[in-house]
């Protein structure tokens, strides 16, 4: 296995799979077996997922809702994905733990960084749930803030996209992939690999960044054992 300790990040759209709204179990399901895969190999993954099939923080401000507000219920809505996936992770017999930024004792412990790291020392999966717990950031952020503070070797971005193009490819047939990019040169292209605030956070910690497509059953795999697949952003 080429790394020892992975940040997962899953969009809330990819939990769709081809409804338009909510959660496909089936979706869910092969997530949670490609992610025991790569577990059963030793790994420690931890694992952030947005909220954007369910509610969109940024969507809801443009029809007039206050923003806090908006980012606030768009965290609930990222805490009710963690759970799906925690419910899928722990029926392929995985241990999990779900850490949510926002206190909700009830069904989540709160987020405390030397007890995630415990957590993945013992086997566990760590699930961050409520992003950062603050507005104005996005899921993204909380990725590459939470890889940062478990000192994880790589985020990987999953997407229904096998990489970065040099234009949306779902629109663009002419698009070409990239295999490999450095950060001035996601910076100097404008290419959306993630939000700047995240974006700026690896490129300050060096911090790789892979974008491939987590829908494609095994390759979370492949990744996990070195194969170059997707797209590579580093230092």
């Amino acid at each position: 296995m080429k790394y020892k300790r992975i940040l997962l990040k899953l969009s809330g759209e990819s939990l769709m799979g081809e409804k338009q709204y909510g959660i496909d179990n089936e979706r869910v399901k092969q997530y949670a077996e490609d992610i025991k895969a790569v577990h059963d190999q030793g790994l420690e993954i931890a694992i952030v997922i947005g909220g954007g099939n369910i509610f969109r923080g940024l969507s809801a401000e443009k029809s007039g809702m206050d923003r806090a507000q908006a980012d606030y219920m768009g965290m609930l809505a990222t805490v009710i994905n963690s759970m799906a996936l925690q419910d899928a992770l722990e029926k392929v017999g995985l241990k999990t733990r779900l850490l949510s930024a926002i206190k909700m004792e009830q069904i989540c412990e709160p987020f405390v960084r030397r007890r995630a790291v415990r957590h993945l020392e013992k086997g566990r999966i760590v699930i961050f749930g409520a992003g950062t717990g603050n507005p104005y950031f996005t899921t993204d952020s909380a990725a590459a803030l939470r890889a940062i503070e478990i000192n994880a070797d790589v985020v990987l971005k999953g997407t229904r996209v096998d990489g970065i193009y040099t234009a949306d490819p779902e629109k663009d047939p002419a698009a070409t992939k990239y295999q490999t990019l450095s950060f001035k040169e996601v910076y100097a292209k404008e290419l959306n690999v993630m939000d700047m605030t995240a974006f700026t956070l690896c490129e300050e910690n060096n911090l790789p960044i892979i974008v491939f497509d987590m829908n494609k059953a095994g390759n979370f795999m492949k990744i996990a054992e070195g194969e170059e697949i997707g797209t590579l952003v580093k230092g």
